[in-house]
């Protein structure tokens, strides 16, 4: 069965996110998307929070396309959290040259760590390359619309929090 994890804090969950999950089923029997538990980070949503609206957002009745989708959530090392789960490969998505210059040394470490797990770089599509969740919430907060850059029901949770 080919694995995959694709870790973030989803905070919040973007369309970006959901274009790379969902190319990503096409790649992978199962694909776990991963909040990584970050107490440094002031995040909007609580982690219970942001699993919740992962699991309706990600669910076959919401499409059918997430079947092979799992939520999850995990502390520590990803390469470690790979192994429990045993998966075989990585996922990160790439907008720009700058989040490759970010990931290329956590892409070296890992390997480092684990040669057997590989990471797989998808880049974002046209339409979702500008969207970050950290301009998101900017631009929330500031009172601009984001609407079409997150899932409904994230807006919708969004916006009863402003």
């Amino acid at each position: 069965m080919r694995k995959a994890i694709f870790p973030g804090t989803f905070d919040p969950l973007t369309n970006g996110h959901l274009d790379l999950i969902r190319r990503a089923t096409r790649l992978f029997d199962e694909v776990i998307v991963a909040i990584l538990v970050n107490p440094g980070k002031a995040p909007l949503f609580s982690i219970e929070e942001r699993m919740a609206l992962l699991e309706e957002v990600l669910s076959p009745e919401f499409s059918p396309e997430f079947a092979g989708v799992r939520v999850d959530c995990f502390s520590g090392l990803l390469v470690e959290y790979a192994r429990r789960q045993g998966a075989q490969t990585i996922l990160r998505g790439i907008r720009s040259s700058q989040d490759y210059e970010y990931e290329w040394p956590m892409i070296w470490m890992n390997r480092r760590l684990d040669p057997e797990l590989e990471t797989l770089l998808l880049v974002a599509s046209e339409e979702t390359s500008g969207i970050s969740s950290s301009l998101l919430k900017e631009v929330f907060r500031l009172g601009g619309s984001i609407d079409g850059l997150v899932p409904d029901p994230v807006l919708k949770r969004m916006k009863e929090r402003a």
